[in-house]
């Protein structure tokens, strides 16, 4: 299983980003091989609905938790009709995210 988060940047020191549809890049952790990879957002500057694409997204790279501040109801659609659930937190640092990882992987 796959569980992304938000990142401003492409290392696992960078700033959680508090965006998700706009973010500018994607960790993901491969929970299986225990792979962590960033992604940039190809969605970031898009004109309109860059919540419900980088959604889409997600499902097409196989992500079914994604850990988030907060979310949009079009963002919040798209997940709950791809099967893909979300949490929240509010830290700022992805080294946050690896603390979640056990906790999201048991639900």
């Amino acid at each position: 299983m796959k569980i992304v988060i938000s990142s401003e940047g492409q290392d696992i020191n960078s700033v959680f980003d508090l965006r998700f549809g706009r973010a500018a890049f994607f960790c993901v952790y491969d929970e299986e091989s225990g792979n962590v990879e960033f992604i940039k957002n190809e969605y970031a500057d898009a004109q309109g609905g860059a919540g419900t694409k980088t959604s889409e997204k997600m499902v097409e790279l196989g992500v079914k938790k994604v850990i988030l501040s907060s979310y949009t109801r079009c963002s919040a659609s798209a997940f709950s009709a791809l099967s893909v659930s979300f949490f929240f937190i509010s830290s700022s640092v992805l080294t946050s995210f690896l603390r979640c990882i056990a906790w999201c992987v048991e639900l």
